[in-house]
């Protein structure tokens, strides 16, 4: 809060101070003190006048104009009064001898109550110098009063009474209190009830305790309001809005109560808004706030908003304790006295006064100082006193203007040179600066004067010669003409205003003239122009807004435009120029110009912001308002409508929200960001749709682009380089499928052929022919044509024949043309009945599709004859055939049936032929149509060739014919081949029975296959149980999904080569049931008969099962029976089954599987090798298997033998000598061949321990050189894959596959053992192609593979 006047305590005397502000205008304040001097102050705080009183005040107040001064005192019964204009005091000798104690003014009129000391009341009528005495109207010192605006007066004496006067003197009414009164006010509120009326009533403090509240028209009923002792004593109260009163405590509190009667007393707020003490406070309803003091400061509550402090003025301690608060009439100010004499006063409201001028603000800050600030540009704010408090205030490039009634000054900005002032012939309605020039709006006419008409260029001077005028000053409306001007603006360029009359002028600075003139219908109220002037919003009489352009006097209707309306501003932001805002008091309205879209140009309402109380929109920048308060600063206000967030993390819905505010302003770069974070189809296509709306074709193509629309990507790409504005927004339009539209621009355009052909895209052909008449009469054959063939489309033969004649061009270059139109007539003239001349022409074209077309339409209108010979014309010999059939025409049918492959026409001509009693021919043309139940029919019952019935019914398969040969062959007895034409014919059942009654069911069985039903299969297992067949019982009940009669069976039976087992792990395998598998296990491990089965069956049973980990550790059982007993290849292939099983189960491989495979694979391939004479591999291959000798019990000495022979032969001499010592072992020695006997006995006498050092390669894991037929690497302790045709580990640059078992190999040598043993893999004995082995680009993967 700005200070504004302070009165030292010196100047006015030690203590306490009464002080009364003008009323009405408030611009003057009154101060007496204990130096009984009288002091006039004027809201600035320059002293105005002063006068002295004999005695101390008792009481000030002011007329309800503010023009008279009262001021009472304690010496005499002289009043004096002082007046406003004059600056005189006059007394006023009121002829009694008592001191007066209350002076009091009427709200509405010149009365002035008088109370004095001994409870006497005098009332004085300053207009007519009337005074009435009224004595005796209280018996003791009257202490308050108050007037109503009804004119009556109420009085509060220390007789403990309160008296209701009329403007006369008479007593209305009377009460009784139980102390003294103070603080008496007036207050109306409305009563409760079915009556509701406006009821007046008097209040007042009673001993500082309680509060009273009376109704003037019922006097003796009153509200007493008592409060909490916490709260201390009543200091004072005020009254506000409807029947609300807010009462100070001398603890520091205040406290909001209602007085409506419902809820009379009760406590809206309280707050203990001082510590220690209250000593005053005040409301303002003019700005709607509450002011207490107390603490050495003051507080400012809004009245809305009690709970927070608007604002804090501290005051020095040294000054004394507050003690009185007041606020002028207008709010502006607010003045608090304190014990020791100060008188304080504070700027707590300024008129909302400011004005912009592009990006620059000038405002009021203090009532004679402005403020100028560019906080876009963040220039140093400047402040400017000025002369008097201004009522208007303008801003230009250069100076700024203030002024009040007729009177202007204008002010340089950062220039010392001295202000211009101007008076004027009427109040100033309008001001507004340019660079050089000031309009001034006054009594209907504009006054355009330089501001310095010393500063003119020499230029400037000749031009003025040039053209005989004066360039210094204007008045408009010229003479001669009675307009009356409502309202002006002046841009740089140009003076613009609006009349009564609707009239827009445009005067141009520069040339001195009017440029433009534009008439509305009705007259002009207000006018907003941009910066340049080039666009305008004006408002009507009719409260209608426009916007109007004054280069082609285009005119736009702003829509949702505010009804009181009190500016509009236009944005400053360069790339945002087309965007302007109108406000009322509640609101601002955000609007979109768009100068060019596909429709032309357009304004569109954005949205609403709401404005805060009681603030001016000054200045728009990039979507934040600088806005003008209260307290005179500048706050800024940002829109709703470009309050946009390209936050990814918001959610869904206010990322479309943003996306459209970004669409309505036509920032598409942040529009394609929020639609990107988006990323849906609708939100792409809306920002497309936005983009052809604005004709921005590259962004256009973009979101297409994102959209995948690559047909509208095309068809944008092609039109983007088109420069003439109505061509391009007529394609825009036709993309968007606005034909109309599109229509009137490509008219519009520079090709307006371009709408014609769009009407034919279209098949709009009555407008394409009425365009082709003006546009392209050359195209009119052609469009004949076209609207010919759409008119046969839809049934409209008769106009299709007429435009079809007129297409016709008889020129050579459009021969194909005109044979389309032939042809259009011929099928038309058909259609039409022209059924001659259609036929002719039809024989006589040599156009296949033609003749077909004609026949179609022939055969539509059922003449046959001449439509089969159409058909047979163009070849089309089944559709003929067709048509004699319809026509009964059966030699012409004849004539074509070898030509015919349809089923349908040989099966009418067989019936044909049939009827006729050729039954030879009818039985060969129903089998050739593939209906071979009429053909054995015929053979059967019309021929009587059971022969060829029976050769047709197994060749069809036929169910009806299947019947009729069962039938046949029941009849002769032959029930075997009854039954199988009984199950052929479907009849399942019936085969049944036949079968059983004449033992044939398992000829049933056989026959009936897989084809039947569970019931089926369940007939034959009850047969063949009861029959005692308990094989192919359970077989049965197993197709009957009865699984436990099934393995019931399948244990209880016989057959040859274990076939029962086999069915009865299958029928475990199918079944999935824990109880069958059960008795299945006992059954194969002997406890059902006492024979344990072969292993291999448990094998069977547990792969069966999908139990494969089960079925692992069987196999291996089973691999070392089998190896116990010397079957060493079936040991492998129980294994290497397995093992693949396991795989492609992706189920680990137990150790103990994959070492004895790579161990019987060894063996197996050793041999190999050693026929072939690698005796070197052989003989370490032996060696692995004789490392492992324990795994082959039944030829231990063979293996060793070998072994110790091989190796002695590669040159192994230390591996011979090792296992050969092993042979000499008492227990071998006796099986030794007694021809390698004496030769391992030299070996171990010799002891010659020498070896062949073994080649190195690569581990294919960790790189390290390690012997080729070891697995293991002992650096990375891998297991290393084996090569199957050599055993040695895999190398990465050798590295292949057995496409057939796909275990590794090395290439190499793979291929060369694949041509030594006819191209078979030693693993999986599968044949392999050589030229399908390919080594692996990287055998990594591979080896990643086989480790899991």
């Amino acid at each position: 809060m700005k200070p504004v006047l302070q009165v030292p305590a010196d100047v006015n005397g030690q203590g306490r101070l009464k002080y009364a502000w003008q009323k009405s205008i408030g611009n003057l304040v009154a101060v007496t003190g204990l130096n009984k001097v009288v002091s006039i102050y004027d809201r600035h705080g320059d002293f105005k006048s002063s006068f002295a009183l004999p005695g101390l005040c008792t009481s000030l107040d002011w007329d309800k104009d503010g023009d008279i001064l009262a001021a009472s005192q304690d010496r005499s019964g002289v009043l004096y009064l002082w007046n406003a204009h004059s600056l005189d005091v006059s007394t006023l000798d009121l002829g009694i001898k008592d001191s007066v104690t209350l002076c009091l003014w009427s709200l509405n009129s010149q009365l002035l109550a008088l109370g004095t000391v001994k409870g006497n009341l005098q009332i004085y009528n300053h207009r007519t110098r009337r005074k009435v005495q009224i004595l005796g109207k209280h018996t003791k010192r009257i202490l308050c009063g108050a007037w109503s605006k009804e004119n009556l007066l109420a009085l509060g004496s220390e007789d403990h009474t309160i008296t209701i006067s009329n403007a006369e003197g008479d007593t209305l009414g009377q009460v009784s209190l139980r102390g003294d009164p103070s603080h008496l006010q007036f207050s109306t509120f409305t009563g409760v009830g079915s009556h509701e009326v406006q009821q007046s009533i008097v209040s007042a403090i009673i001993v500082h305790k309680t509060i009273y509240l009376y109704d003037i028209d019922n006097m003796s009923d009153p509200i007493e309001l008592a409060f909490q002792s916490r709260y201390g004593d009543i200091v004072t109260y005020r009254w506000f809005e409807a029947a609300k009163m807010v009462i100070g405590f001398s603890n520091g509190f205040f406290v909001v109560i209602s007085t409506n009667k419902e809820d009379i007393g009760q406590e809206q707020f309280q707050v203990r808004n001082h510590k220690d003490h209250l000593s005053d406070l005040t409301v303002s309803h003019n700005i709607n706030q509450l002011a207490t003091c107390g603490d050495n400061c003051v507080k400012i509550h809004e009245l809305n908003e009690l709970k927070d402090v608007y604002s804090i003025i501290n005051v020095d301690e040294s000054q004394g304790k507050l003690d009185h608060l007041e606020w002028t009439g207008d709010g502006q100010i607010l003045t608090v006295s304190t014990m020791d004499g100060t008188l304080l006063s504070y700027l707590t409201k300024l008129p909302v006064l400011g004005a912009a001028h592009a990006t620059r603000l000038a405002y009021l800050t203090s009532l004679l100082e402005i403020t100028i600030v560019n906080n876009v540009e963040e220039e140093v704010p400047m402040k400017f006193e000025v002369q008097c408090e201004p009522s208007f205030l303008a801003l230009g490039p250069y100076h700024f203007a203030v002024g009040m009634n007729n009177r202007a000054w204008v002010y340089p900005i950062g220039d010392e040179t001295q202000e211009v002032e101007r008076s004027f012939l009427g109040s100033i309605s309008g001001f507004s600066l340019n660079g050089e020039y000031f309009a001034c709006l006054f009594e209907g006419k504009v006054h355009l004067m330089q501001i310095d008409p010393q500063s003119t260029s020499n230029l400037s001077s000749d031009l003025q010669q040039e053209d005989g005028g004066d360039q210094e000053s204007r008045m408009f409306p010229d003479d001669g003409k009675t307009d009356v001007i409502t309202c002006s603006s002046l841009t740089q360029e140009f003076l613009i205003f609006g009349t009564e009359g609707g009239i827009l002028c445009y005067f141009f600075i520069e040339d001195w003239q009017y440029v433009n003139e534009f008439r509305h219908v009705v007259g002009i109220r207000h006018l907003y122009p941009d910066f340049s002037g080039t666009h305008l919003v004006f408002v009507d009489d009719k409260s209608d807004s426009y916007l109007y352009n004054p280069v082609n006097d285009a005119l736009l209707e702003v829509p949702m435009f505010p009804a009181d309306v009190r500016g509009v501003v236009w944005e400053n932001w360069p790339l945002d120029k087309h965007v302007f805002v109108a406000y009322d008091e509640d609101k601002m309205y955000t609007y979109v110009f768009y100068r060019d879209t596909v429709e032309g140009p357009s304004c569109v309402f954005a949205g609403n912001t709401k404005l805060p109380y009681g603030q001016k929109p000054l200045m728009l920048y990039n979507g934040e308002v600088s806005c003008q308060t209260l307290s005179g600063k500048i706050a800024i206000v940002r829109l709703t409508t470009h309050n946009h967030q390209e936050d990814q993390d918001l959610e869904e819905e206010e990322l479309q929200a943003s996306l459209q505010k970004c669409i309505v302003l036509k920032r598409f770069k942040d529009a394609w960001s929020l639609a990107s974070a988006i990323d849906t189809t609708e939100s792409w296509e809306h920002l497309a749709s936005a983009a052809l709306h604005h004709m921005d074709i590259e962004l256009a193509i973009r979101v297409y682009r994102q959209l995948k629309n690559v047909a509208m990507v095309s068809s944008l790409q092609s039109v983007k380089e088109i420069e003439n504005r109505n061509l391009l927004a007529g394609y825009i339009a036709m993309f968007t499928n606005n034909y109309s539209l599109a229509q009137d621009l490509l008219l519009a355009s520079s090709i307006p052929e371009a709408a014609l052909q769009m009407c034919r895209d279209l098949l709009h052909w009555d407008q394409a022919l009425e365009l082709a008449k003006t546009l392209a009469s050359d195209q009119l054959p052609f469009i004949s044509r076209e609207y010919a063939q759409q008119l046969e489309f839809t049934g409209d033969y008769g106009n299709a024949l007429s435009h079809f004649e007129k297409g016709l061009t008889n020129l050579p270059k459009h021969k194909e043309h005109d044979q389309a139109c032939n042809d259009g007539i011929v099928r038309n003239a058909l259609r039409t009945g022209d059924i001659r001349r259609g036929i002719q022409l039809a024989h006589s074209s040599s156009n296949k599709a033609l003749q077909k077309q004609s026949a179609e339409i022939l055969e539509f209108m059922k003449m046959h004859n001449e439509a089969g010979a159409l058909y047979e014309k163009c070849e089309l010999w089944e559709m003929a055939a067709g048509v004699y059939v319809k026509s009964k025409n059966w030699n012409k049918v004849g004539e074509l049936m070898k030509k015919i492959s349809s089923n349908k026409i040989h099966r009418q001509y067989a019936k044909a032929r049939e009827a006729e009693g050729n039954f030879m021919e009818a039985a060969k043309a129903y089998e050739t149509a593939k209906d071979y139940e009429n053909s054995v029919r015929v053979y059967f019952e019309l021929l009587h060739n059971p022969d060829e019935a029976i050769r047709v019914a197994n060749e069809s398969q036929s169910v009806e014919g299947a019947r009729m040969v069962a039938i046949h062959f029941m009849k002769i007895k032959d029930y075997s081949s009854a039954i199988k034409f009984i199950v052929v014919s479907k009849c399942n059942q019936e085969a049944f029975e036949m079968a059983k009654a004449h033992n044939q069911m398992e000829l049933y069985a056989d026959i009936i296959g897989t084809d039947a039903t569970a019931k089926d299969f369940l007939n034959i297992a009850d047969y063949f149980e009861e029959a005692g067949n308990d094989f192919l019982a359970g077989k049965f009940y197993l197709k009957a999904h009865r699984y436990d009669k099934a393995l019931e069976h399948f244990m209880d039976s016989k057959s040859e080569d274990d076939q029962h087992i086999e069915f009865a792990i299958d029928t475990v395998g199918l079944a999935k049931s824990e109880k069958l598998t059960q008795q299945l296990m006992e059954f194969l491990m002997g406890e059902h008969d006492g024979n344990a089965k072969d292993a291999k069956y448990l094998f069977r049973m547990y792969m069966s099962l999908a139990q494969f980990r089960e079925a692992a550790r069987t196999a291996i059982i089973i691999a070392r029976e089998d190896q116990a007993a010397g079957n060493y290849r079936n040991a492998h292939d129980v294994l290497f089954n397995m093992y693949n099983e396991l795989v492609q189960r992706r189920i680990k491989i137990p150790t103990e599987m994959s070492q004895n495979l790579m161990i019987l694979h060894s063996y197996v391939i050793a041999k190999v090798h050693i026929k072939q004479g690698n005796h070197l591999l052989g003989a370490r291959l032996l060696c692995r298997v004789a490392n492992n000798i324990s795994k082959f019990p039944s030829h231990i000495v063979p293996i060793l033998t070998s072994t110790v022979v091989e190796c002695y032969r590669a040159g192994l001499k230390g591996s011979a000598f090792t296992y050969a010592v092993t042979l000499m072992r008492p227990e071998y020695r006796p099986k030794l061949d007694p021809k390698y006997a004496k030769k391992i006995e030299l070996i171990v006498r010799k002891q010659d321990k020498k070896e062949v050092e073994e080649e190195l390669s690569l581990c294919p894991h960790c790189s390290h050189s390690l012997p080729t037929t070891r697995l293991d690497c002992p650096e990375c302790k891998n297991t290393i894959p084996y090569c199957v045709a050599t055993g040695q580990h895999m190398i990465l640059a050798d590295w292949c596959i057995c496409p057939m078992c796909n275990f590794p190999a090395l290439h190499s040598q793979f291929v060369k053992l694949l041509d030594a043993t006819d191209s078979t893999c030693l693993m999986c004995r599968n044949k392999v192609d050589t030229e399908s082995l390919n080594k692996l680009d990287n055998p990594n993967l591979q080896l990643v593979h086989d480790e899991e």
